[in-house]
């Protein structure tokens, strides 16, 4: 029996859900169209030194934040003229205020793996614009709030 070769994952294993329902019954839809997924979990330190550590330094973490980037290649329905609807979902969030201001996002590899990730989150738009042969894209920064939740992989086997 010959031993697997292990190889480098791709970037591009990342899907990203939206939910489209509610709480109690999501709906989660994939956003389409991602060119580029930047996640991070950036933890609050605090210095917690003290006289017993002898010179040492210590350290604790006291908060955590995380945030999502993502671009997007914008999809449409040329013939319906409406955009894809989880990409509007995201533009109207955008420029909504109050509980319509927020979305249920999860982030999880596309291939099975473990990884995989559910919260709660702003959504700030940003248009990339660009030169007559661009493409139109979309940059969205999903900035969390609350817990980002270790979820189960909804493709695992």
């Amino acid at each position: 029996m010959s031993t697997p070769t292990e190889v480098t994952a791709l970037a591009r294993r990342w899907a990203v859900d939206l939910n489209m329902g509610t709480e109690e019954a999501p709906d989660w839809q994939r956003i389409l169209g991602i060119t580029n997924v930047a996640p991070s979990a950036e933890p609050n330190i605090e210095d917690s030194s003290d006289y017993e550590g002898d010179g040492w330094m210590g350290n604790t973490k006291t908060a955590q934040a995380w945030e999502l980037g993502l671009t997007l290649n914008r999809k449409i329905n040329d013939t319906a003229k409406v955009y894809h609807p989880t990409h509007e979902a995201l533009r109207l969030a955008a420029y909504a205020t109050g509980s319509a201001s927020y979305v249920h996002v999860r982030r999880y590899d596309r291939n099975g793996l473990p990884e995989a990730y559910e919260g709660r989150a702003l959504v700030t738009w940003a248009e990339s614009g660009g030169e007559y042969t661009a493409l139109d894209q979309v940059e969205v920064t999903l900035t969390g709030d609350g817990a980002l939740e270790l979820i189960d992989n909804p493709l695992a086997p």
